[in-house]
Order: structure tokens, then sequence, then C-alpha cells
């Protein structure tokens, strides 16, 4: 990918001078809706897009509030923070030691310790299954007209119905993004990542991205499945509400990849796909997603 130097590079520099970090040799990790950047010294910035203050601040106190209760996860650096430059918060993390991408025994071991945690006194807001899926499907301009229209109506339909959802386990603070590629395996073990969707909400919504793995996409096995339930000690796929919470996932994955196919043509053809399998116009589920960015 293409780093461009200017504007991420400049707000980059300018927030390293607020937090009191020395940007030279700075290189970028991943550019996408947040910019990652590496300093020297173990030090990893996240620029988040502008207007998202509150979730920064958010992020911050959770990562905070997980060290405090002996959660694995990445930790935030002892620094005032987040800062902000034109518009986007910043925030500051230590580096990860080498790791690679956890798995989904991995994902339900950290669940199991986040889940019972009494919900604290934190600016943690609802879950909002839908957040920012209608700006995707305003910015999915790959896709014809019908298919942006068709989306709309689903989206309405969902969000009605999730004001009526059936009762589940009682809410707790949840991850908001519970999958594989936000935890990472250590060698001292996985440890989670990503804390801007974490929220009070059905821990349902927490399983829910495991289970349509298997059940949407199929890239769980039913074996790793059947572990991951064990784990946890449910089942959410036999819960009434399975399938608005797995329709709400599939909205946001097919949105997600429908917005960046905008300006990355290479992404086009598994952005209609994923529509087209929602649409019924392809073969029953499992569908064949592949993983983009």
């Amino acid at each position: 990918m293409t780093i461009l130097p200017g504007p991420a590079r400049a707000v980059l520099e300018e927030a390293c001078r607020l937090a009191g970090f020395d940007p030279t040799g700075a290189e970028p990790v991943r550019i996408a809706e947040n910019a990652i950047w590496r300093l020297p010294g173990k030090v990893i910035v996240r620029i988040a897009r502008p207007g998202q203050w509150a979730a920064a601040v958010r992020e911050v106190a959770v990562a905070r509030w997980l060290a405090d209760n002996g959660v694995p996860a990445v930790r935030t650096l002892p620094v005032e923070q987040p800062v902000q430059v034109a518009g986007s918060p910043v925030t500051f993390w230590g580096e990860l030691p080498p790791h690679e991408i956890g798995a989904v025994a991995d994902v339900v071991l950290l669940l199991k310790q986040l889940h019972p945690l009494p919900v604290p006194d934190l600016p943690l807001g609802r879950l909002d299954p839908f957040v920012r899926v209608a700006e995707r499907i305003e910015a999915a301009t790959s896709l014809p007209e019908e298919d942006r229209s068709w989306l709309r109506v689903r989206h309405t339909e969902l969000r009605e119905q999730w004001k009526y959802r059936p009762e589940g386990l009682p809410e707790c603070v949840v991850h908001g993004d519970a999958w594989v590629g936000n935890v990472a395996r250590t060698p001292s073990g996985p440890v989670l990542l990503d804390f801007e969707r974490v929220s009070v909400g059905p821990p349902e919504w927490d399983l829910v991205s495991t289970a349509v793995k298997l059940t949407t996409t199929g890239t769980v096995t039913a074996d790793e499945y059947a572990e991951f339930c064990a784990a946890y000690g449910t089942d959410v796929t036999k819960w009434e509400g399975y399938e608005l919470l797995a329709g709400a996932r599939e909205l946001r994955m097919a949105t997600y990849a429908a917005q960046h196919a905008a300006t990355r043509p290479e992404w086009q053809a598994e952005a209609q796909y994923r529509v087209d399998c929602l649409r019924g116009r392809v073969e029953a589920r499992p569908w064949q997603w592949k993983g983009i960015m």
C-alpha cells in the first residue's frame, strides 16, 4: 500500500510533539480508517478519524480499566491523552511483542474474562450494532443504486427489530467487535485489541462475531465452534435473537467492504458478492467471503 507522506505524517509529527514523543524514524503500520504508526522505542501511535474524540477518550479509559482488572489487553502509555490534531484524536500505546493473529479459542478465553466484570463508572454508552452503517452505504458508490436502496431498507428493518429484540443473557461490558482479528497471540498468551466499540449491551453480540464465521462465511469449522460454545457455556445460534444479530453483523461486513470498494477497485467484486449473498442471488450459506484490508 502506498503511504502518502503529506497530511498523515503531519498529524503524526504534531501529535508526537504534543505528547512528548520523537517522531523521527516513524514507520506506517496500517493506513485505513485509522492510521497506525510505529515509533522507535516500542511506541504505537493510533490516529483516528476526525470527529472520534469521545471514542478515543473511551478507548484510553477502557484500556486502563482492563489493566486494573488484570485482563490481558494492549496497554495505553502513561501520558496525557488523547491529543487532537486537525480534528483527529491521537492515542499512544505500548507495542506488543512478536505475535500472530489470534484463534477462536483465544477470543472466547478473553470474553470469559471481560464479560463477568462489573460495569465501571466510565462513559461507555450503549451498544449500537449499526454505528456508521448508514454512512458506509452512502459511501458505497461502486454499488448499483438499486443495491444501495436495498441496503438502506435492510438497515431500517434491522434497526427496528433491534428495539424489540428477545431477552437473552444479562447485559455487561461488551467488546463490540470480538473476532480473531482483534486478538493477538503473544508468547505469554492472547491479548485483546481495539476498544473503539466497547460499550454496555447484550453479550450475545460478542458471541455472534464468531458464530457468523460458521453459519455465514464458513471460515470457522464446526469443531472450532463447538469448542467455542463449550468454553463460553452457551451457543448463541440456539437463541431466538440470533437471526437478528447475525443479520446486523452481516450488514456491517457487507457495507464495510462496499465502502472501501468505492476507492479500491480490487475489492469491488468482493463487495458486490457480499451484497448478492444477502439478497439471495447466490448459493445458500455458508458463503466464502474473502477478507479485505
